[in-house]
């Protein structure tokens, strides 16, 4: 199985390089590009009872892969 993980700025927080992102879309002529958050990917492969690594990796991301300060996460295991 695979725990694949998405971190990204809270939407209150300034993110940089979402805004340099952002810029540099609509200086190449991209219309209608609004706000641009730039986070994490992670995908780990795990084994274990399905319940169990919804519990351990809820905390790892709580813990250690994100600041929960400034960004939110999201995960699903398959």
């Amino acid at each position: 199985m695979k725990a694949k993980i998405i971190i990204t700025p809270k939407k209150a927080v300034l993110d940089p390089q979402g805004k340099t992102v952002q810029n540099a879309l609509e200086h190449m002529g991209y219309q209608g590009i609004g706000a641009v958050h730039v986070g994490k990917y992670l995908e780990i492969e795990v084994t274990g009872d399905p319940a169990v690594l919804q519990g351990q990796i809820d905390e790892a991301c709580r813990k250690f892969l994100s600041n929960p300060v400034i960004e939110d996460y999201k995960f699903q295991i398959e």
